[in-house]
């Protein structure tokens, strides 16, 4: 079943069918829905925009339709840049027109085909031209956002004075000649294999630092150790006597006689003598 808004657009179109075929010389009109008008009477441009609907005109007069959509237009373009390097861009634009301004438009233009092909191309085009001529070829792929900003801000300017609206701009591609594009990348390889280099180069002394740093705590480490170890035989030998070496020769004995005998089989250590000592 129709729709309300439907059954009452057929309704309208019925009644201005039927007064025109009541009235002579006046016939209905239609834009349709994304369009808008422009009203012409004998040709000459009328300033009034017509929206979406139906309308009765009369004789001489004519009602034109314009796409009011976003439009979308992809243009390649060849140029050269800074160091007159050949350089062939794809771009994409996105745009509408002004419906505001439509009467203007299709008098002072035409219908959309004639504002693509006489003003968005050409414009697309001196653009590519413009920007790329103020970088250097390798700029064009290391500031690529610098050089969409700089096409984009040429292209709406340059439309604006046409009641175009660009709602965005995109690069695609950029292509060079095939033996710039190999030299542009043996110089990135190389300018990262630098980068490499130079990385290693910062981690070997690095490590060689760190290495000499451990070697350096490890020597000092070990004349701590050299210097207590000296101070504690120092301190040994300055508390030593003959009745302390005895009293610890006996701390180890372990009872058997004789520790160690000499020529006439006495003993060395005298037992007697060091029990004597200890009892002091």
């Amino acid at each position: 079943m129709p729709s309300p808004s439907l059954r009452t657009a057929r309704a309208r179109a019925a009644v201005l069918a039927a007064l025109a075929l009541s009235v002579g010389g006046c016939s209905p009109a239609s834009v349709d829905a994304g369009q808008v008008g422009v009203k012409t009477v004998w040709g000459a441009v009328q300033p009034d925009v017509y929206q979406e609907g139906i309308y009765l005109t009369w004789v001489g007069q004519d009602i034109i339709s314009m796409d009011a959509r976003m439009q979308k237009k992809e243009a390649s373009a060849t140029a050269s840049s800074k160091d007159l390097q050949v350089v062939s861009a794809v771009i994409a634009l996105n745009y509408r027109i002004d419906t505001a301004k439509a009467p203007n438009i299709y008098q002072g233009i035409g219908n959309l085909a004639q504002v693509e092909s006489n003003i968005v191309d050409p414009v697309l085009q001196e653009a590519v031209k413009t920007a790329t001529a103020q970088y250097n070829a390798e700029e064009l792929i290391t500031q690529r956002r610098e050089v969409k900003e700089a096409i984009s801000t040429y292209v709406k300017q340059r439309l604006e004075q046409s009641f175009l609206i660009v709602t965005d701009l995109s690069i695609v591609n950029f292509s060079f000649d095939s033996k710039y594009q190999d030299a542009i990348e043996a110089k990135q390889v190389a300018e990262q294999s630098a980068l490499t280099a130079t990385n290693d180069l910062r981690r070997i002394e690095v490590e060689a630092k760190q290495a000499e740093a451990q070697a350096l705590g490890r020597a000092n480490a070990m004349l701590v150790e050299a210097r207590a170890e000296a101070e504690r035989q120092a301190l040994l030998r300055a508390t030593m006597t003959p009745e302390l070496v005895q009293w610890q020769a006996i701390q180890k004995w372990d009872g058997s006689m004789p520790l160690v005998l000499g020529d006439g089989s006495s003993a060395f250590v005298d037992v007697g003598a060091v029990m004597k000592g200890a009892k002091k």
